[in-house]
């Protein structure tokens, strides 16, 4: 039986066996610094397989570069043995929902997710700390002097780790948000399924550097453009420069060719002219009895219709009767389409028609569930209710309480961009890392009782502590993720009592998914080894019999085990006695676990008939080799497909 890892991928051993599969010749082996033999990449031999197309870094180039930049891509690429621990008691449904909080720092987060949620995610929304001198702090450490790091900071988490403060005064302000900001989108490009959207709310402050990280990792022509946010009702008076009335939201798309960013239903009500007058001027020609017209019947002359550089020329004769163009349509003008696209809108049953004796062409597409609008540049915070001061108003009418939080996204706003990405697909999973006070989460479940949908929520806030003279902590909120996930408790509550209250009259059957499993990042489940082989005692040897620390539970190794194996934390989990053991089932049997000691056959046995995918049992559980060989046997007659490990 194999041991599990414990510990996040490794991106950089994934990209050395990416690249093995293309130039084998290149990848080599080494020993590190315990003598293990590893793959190492020779450079020389890459750059002469890629001969022409390397880079001669000797001469000039474009690239963006900051203080700290290779740091921050290593820092993507190392694992973590970090791990996320469930917390039962502060989560809603545990058994039911398939939701997800998780608090502690999104870099971690998004490392331990890589298998877990690899290419499974469809949007990403995310409002980073805009970089205004005064708003982020997150453990990163950036390589400074330690009298001014300790100036700078002045802050610990419980743990003891410092946390990073970014302000005016740091001689490196821009380069620190790029190094904050970079290996997180690294990381969350991974979890994006192919069609999937990343939408990042941004103001001007590190708009620009925004772009150019957006467009190393996920490529220019996947970026999909800006949208601007009309956030205010009105203005600052106090202002003496230009008055902030917008903000904007930078999207990303994982392969833009699949990608469709929706920005309703199209109207059949809503033509396309299919004339402009820029336009190189080319023939259609339609059949009889295809393009619609409000023209009295009668007999309409070729020649030159319209006027100015939008005019028509008929080269036929045409007759119109009862409201179509009776005879063949052969015309003459700036168009904006080619002939082989008339076709094909013809095939799809597209409407054409002439109101005028101008004749000049429109279009109406044929509206069925593939035909939608694109998403406009412009979000008008007024007309949607989803400007600063409704996401101000939100929180106090939830809350009861004057300024939980301060700047929250409002719920509507947000909701515009998950409606984009769930038109075709309400199962799909949003996942926002800079939740704040959870308005993503809140609007995910709105948008699930509005339509009977299926979204499934992730986020992912670092357990900042609240300002002590705060409202906040006089409510009894000491971190924003103590806010978060009270917001989101609150408007469950609110949407059950709603739909409760209106099903008679509106239809409804069930109460979507309200409820949510959280999850607290923390050290590894295993004990740290910190000493050689000739340091041991016996009195050592035996207090680590067990690798596990004490106080971890079942729960706890269950869903690091689920981690480890790439698995996702929503899945259903049920627990069941077998003899006189605890069995944790994941999945109905994608995954089961004990972690009982002196684990008998007869469970062994119990488990093994009920053919499951994996299995993972404690290392200490079985006594000797003799025993662990017993249980591979009895799994090889019982089950000889099911992956057996132990931690």
């Amino acid at each position: 039986m194999d041991k599990m890892k414990m510990e996040s991928v490794n991106l950089i051993e994934e990209n050395i066996l990416k690249l093995s599969e293309l130039f084998p010749n290149v990848i080599t082996e080494t020993k590190d610094e315990n003598n293990n033999l590893v793959k190492k990449v020779n450079f020389e031999l890459l750059k002469q397989e890629l001969s022409e197309q390397i880079i001669d870094t000797h001469h000039e180039r474009y690239e963006f570069r900051w203080v700290g930049k290779n740091a921050a891509i290593n820092e993507a690429n190392t694992p973590t043995k970090l791990t996320l621990r469930p917390i039962y008691e502060e989560s809603k449904a545990w058994e039911k929902t398939q939701n997800i909080y998780i608090e502690g720092d999104n870099l971690e987060v998004l490392k331990i997710m890589q298998e877990s949620y690899l290419n499974m995610v469809q949007m990403i929304y995310i409002d980073p700390p805009y970089n205004t001198g005064n708003d982020f702090i997150y453990n990163d450490s950036f390589n400074v002097d330690k009298e001014t790091y300790e100036k700078e900071i002045g802050l610990y988490d419980d743990e003891n780790n410092r946390l990073f403060k970014n302000t005016n005064s740091n001689g490196r302000f821009h380069s620190d948000w790029c190094n904050l900001i970079y290996p997180r989108l690294k990381l969350a490009q991974k979890l994006l399924k192919e069609d999937g959207v990343l939408f990042i709310s941004i103001d001007d402050n590190e708009l620009e550097n925004t772009l150019k990280i957006g467009k190393e990792i996920f490529g220019e022509v996947n970026f999909a453009g800006i949208v601007t946010w009309d956030k205010k009702r009105k203005g600052s008076f106090l202002s003496k420069n230009i008055i902030s009335m917008t903000e904007y939201c930078v999207v990303f798309c994982k392969d833009i060719s699949k990608a469709k960013i929706v920005g309703g239903v199209a109207d059949e009500t809503e033509s396309q002219p299919l004339i402009k007058r820029t336009n190189k001027p080319k023939t259609l020609e339609f059949p009889e009895d295809v393009v619609e017209t409000k023209l009295v019947d009668g007999l309409y002359k070729k020649g030159k219709y319209g006027t100015g550089s939008s005019s028509v020329e008929l080269l036929e004769d045409v007759i119109v009767e009862d409201g179509f163009i009776k005879s063949k349509l052969k015309i003459y003008g700036p168009f904006i389409w080619s002939q082989n696209k008339v076709n094909e809108q013809l095939g799809l049953d597209a409407k054409f028609i002439i109101n005028t004796d101008s004749f000049q062409l429109r279009c109406f597409k044929k509206n069925d569930s593939t035909k939608y609008k694109g998403f406009p540049s412009l979000i008008s915070g007024v007309e949607i209710n989803g400007t600063n001061e409704d996401a101000y108003e939100e929180l106090i009418n939830l809350f009861d309480s004057e300024k939980i939080f301060d700047y929250s996204k409002p719920k509507n706003y947000v909701k515009e961009f998950i409606k984009s990405q769930t038109h075709f697909n309400k199962d799909a999973i949003i996942m926002d890392f800079f939740s704040g006070s959870a308005s993503t989460a809140h609007a995910v479940m709105e948008l699930n009782a509005l339509d009977e949908g299926n979204r499934k929520f992730i986020m992912v806030q670092l357990d900042e502590k609240v300002n002590k003279n705060s409202n906040a902590f006089k409510n009894g909120y000491k971190t924003i993720s103590d806010i978060g996930k009270e917001r989101i408790r609150r408007v469950g509550e609110n949407i059950k009592k709603q739909i409760n209250k209106d099903k008679d009259d509106k239809g409804f059957n069930c109460v979507p998914d309200i409820g949510f499993r959280v999850f607290k990042l923390d050290s590894s489940n295993m004990k740290d080894i910190y000493y050689a082989a000739n340091e041991y005692s016996q009195d050592m040897i035996a207090s680590l019999e067990s690798n596990i620390k004490e106080e971890r539970t079942d729960l706890d190794l269950l869903y690091g085990v689920m981690i480890d194996w790439g698995l996702p934390l929503s899945l259903v989990h049920e627990t069941e006695e077998i003899g006189n053991a605890t069995v944790h089932i994941v999945e109905y049997g994608s995954l089961i676990a004990c972690f009982d000691d002196n684990i008998s056959d007869e469970v062994v046995t119990s488990i093994a008939k009920k053919q499951p995918l994996r299995v993972v049992f404690k290392d200490d559980s079985f006594d000797n080799s003799p025993d662990k060989i017993n249980v591979t046997e009895i799994f090889k007659l019982y089950s000889p497909n099911t992956t057996v490990k132990v931690i």
